[in-house]
């Protein structure tokens, strides 16, 4: 396990000190796996006073068994800013992390996935969008902190119903 890791053990230890590896959650590396910025009225919109686009932000997650109980989760943005129904920017952001992830029944290790794990890029992927929006010539763009709990018990309570 690396230094940045964070594990957690279902037993916690056996009084010797040594550690019970029933269950196992580490995070062992996080990165961006795609990243796409476009400014299609450039540099005329850099012209305009009056620039005060409407956000819309689409969020989408997915995971894949890598083996060896690693997972690669990707945390999906799409930010696309529209003022009179042109496109004023458009950035969409694959945000990814590997983890090991070991001992969780099917039920936890999904709920892991879809909460846990994006939990974690987050914050990651709002900078790479804000600091890359400001790169582009606009203020800096501050994504609003997400439940994404709330989000994972949502999908699951519409599939459940379909």
């Amino acid at each position: 396990m690396n230094e940045n890791a964070a594990e957690t053990n279902g037993s916690g230890t056996d009084g010797s000190g040594a550690v019970d590896n029933q269950y196992h959650f580490a995070l062992q590396r996080i990165y961006v796996k795609d990243l796409s910025f476009e400014v299609p009225g450039a540099p005329e919109i850099f012209g305009r006073q009056d620039v005060d686009p409407e956000i819309q932000l689409n969020l989408k997650n997915s995971q894949k068994a890598l083996g060896n109980d690693n997972y690669e989760v990707i945390l999906n943005i799409s930010v696309h800013a529209k003022m009179d129904q042109q496109t004023v920017f458009l950035i969409e952001l694959d945000q990814a992390g590997i983890f090991a992830i070991k001992g969780y029944p099917d039920e936890e290790l999904k709920k892991l996935m879809g909460t846990y794990c994006p939990t974690t890029l987050f914050p990651y992927a709002r900078e790479i969008i804000s600091s890359t929006v400001a790169k582009g010539g606009f203020p800096p763009l501050t994504l609003q902190p997400i439940n994404f709990d709330a989000l994972y018990a949502q999908a699951a309570q519409e599939t459940a119903q379909a």
